[in-house]
């Protein structure tokens, strides 16, 4: 949609405020999504909620690809929002409860690689597309993101259901199948399953249970858990993140750039970046742990907006077309640093974490919940930042997002113990105590399920 806004706005005759309304309602959709999925997963299964969105996605590309009207375009768009909705609460609840603990932080990192292997196939289409004439390109652009959501939809059906979702709902041999399945040998199979079965059987299995043990009586670590999970899923897009993504081309222009080509090349660099910084991520985040990767993300985004800002405002100042010849360039990287920062913590580990640290029998509601304040938080960024860049300028609205960024590190710092290696069911453990007994729990010796044990 970065891309396309622009072949859509000069076909339709949109205003500005018509774009900003249509790229940013997909997350005011996605907070319906995100409501309705956990309730969805725990009543049908995870994989089968997964088909879901899909169908959402499939629906809305299909209904935007043939609309004549900004009517039409926003239905489709609407359409769209809610199967982002459900794949952004399902993916990291799904991968996260079929990961060995060894591998479940680069397991349930994965979705977020093939997020942003699709936005770098968006940029890049964008640019090809781009070529074609005016009402086809943008039409193909969003037509043919239909394509891998229905692949998805039938492809997931291939795959084995979470054996802690069927453990809950008391089939029990199907999940003992399911663990020996993604198990190296039966004893660890057993194993596992020695620690699930008194975890799921104590799971209510109403939605109104899990609701009033979330907010009417949580225990002193369930508040704690909600604390962490849903927090950092709230404030991951503070950063500022989609303003870049979404508005790339109008930041780019800004920073100097007036070619339409050169700017969708620039935004497809750009989104090259962020997939092999996040590919880095992969391999990083159960070597390195949490903790030291988050926060080493959010140093570069603090260092990369604040340089950003502080070019963007040294280009406003100077003449029209005098800036200094060496703005440009350091704007450009900037951005790419921005990125690449946010990719390799911010990005994968945030849904990662927040459905590792809550229990099984709050985990779909909670991450739906989180991830509900999640596309908020993300609607606020796509809905405002032309409005933000207006009043207070470009460069101004970047370092309000750095200072931001400063407060998600400290909320971080403060509330969020290592959870590299641990089993799911010993997760809840850490948050017992305060935060000093939690980060010395999360140095200790841990036991590790699979081929490789390591602390």
């Amino acid at each position: 949609m970065a891309g396309a806004s622009l072949f859509i706005q000069e076909d339709l005759k949109l205003t500005d405020t018509q774009v900003q309304l249509l790229i940013g309602i997909l997350n005011v959709c996605a907070f319906i999504g995100c409501l309705t999925a956990g309730h969805v997963s725990n009543y049908v299964g995870r994989r089968r909620t997964i088909t879901v969105g899909a169908c959402f996605f499939v629906a809305g590309s299909t209904v935007m690809s043939q609309a004549h009207s900004f009517g039409l375009l926003m239905a489709g768009r609407c359409a769209a929002g809610i199967g982002v909705g459900y794949a952004l609460m399902i993916a990291p609840v799904y991968a996260t409860e079929i990961a060995p603990a060894a591998t479940r932080g680069s397991l349930a990192a994965t979705p977020d690689v093939c997020i942003n292997l699709g936005a770098l196939a968006g940029y890049t289409s964008t640019y090809f597309f781009g070529k074609l004439p005016l009402a086809q390109g943008w039409r193909a652009m969003l037509g043919l993101g239909g394509l891998p959501s229905a692949v998805l939809a039938l492809g997931v059906l291939f795959m084995p259901e979470s054996p802690r979702w069927l453990a809950m709902h008391g089939r029990v041999e199907e999940s003992r199948a399911v663990l020996r399945q993604l198990s190296d040998t039966p004893e660890e199979a057993e194993l596992l399953w020695s620690k699930i079965a008194p975890v799921a059987v104590a799971s209510p299995q109403s939605s109104a249970g899990v609701w009033k043990e979330m907010f009417l009586h949580p225990t002193p670590p369930v508040r704690r858990m909600l604390v962490a999970g849903v927090g950092i899923l709230f404030m991951q897009h503070l950063s500022g993140i989609n303003g870049v993504q979404l508005y790339s081309p109008r930041v780019f222009k800004d920073a100097g750039i007036t070619s339409r080509d050169h700017i969708l090349a620039t935004t497809v660099f750009m989104g090259l970046a962020k997939t092999v910084f996040i590919l880095s991520a992969i391999l990083l985040v159960d070597r390195v742990g949490r903790r030291p990767l988050y926060l080493s993300s959010l140093a570069g985004v603090i260092v990369s907006l604040t340089c950003l800002g502080t070019t963007l405002a040294i280009i406003r100042r100077a003449e029209p077309h005098h800036a200094a010849p060496w703005t440009l360039p350091v704007a450009i990287t900037s951005v790419f640093t921005f990125v690449a920062s946010f990719s390799i913590g911010l990005g994968p580990i945030t849904g990662c974490y927040s459905s590792e640290v809550l229990p099984l029998r709050l985990r779909a509601h909670g991450v739906s919940l989180g991830v509900a304040l999640n596309r908020l938080t993300n609607a606020a960024v796509a809905l405002t930042f032309v409005s933000l860049s207006d009043a207070i300028t470009m460069g101004g609205a970047f370092f309000l997002y750095a200072g931001l960024a400063t407060c998600m590190a400290a909320f971080f710092y403060f509330n969020c113990p290592e959870t590299k290696g641990r089993p799911l069911e010993e997760i809840e453990e850490m948050f017992t105590h305060g935060w000093r007994a939690r980060h010395q729990l999360s140095s200790l010796e841990i036991p590790v399920y699979g081929n490789n044990p390591r602390r």
